[in-house]
């Protein structure tokens, strides 16, 4: 397996005020997600249609 490192986006609709800052990386098959106030703790790990579909779940859920 090859050792890549990941290269971190932070969401566009995280500020730095408040709790709700994710980030993302993506690779060929799989995208990563952690809080981005903790980088070295848990992370999720997506299949691409997955978090597709969770992106558009969310983008149109009423909160």
């Amino acid at each position: 397996m090859m050792n890549t490192k990941l290269v971190w986006f932070k969401s566009s609709h995280s500020t730095n005020e408040g709790g709700a800052c994710v980030e993302v990386a993506e690779t060929p098959g799989t995208v990563h997600v952690r809080d981005s106030k903790d980088k070295s703790g848990p992370q999720l790990a997506f299949e691409p249609a997955a978090w597709d579909a969770f992106v558009r779940f969310a983008a149109t859920a009423e909160v």
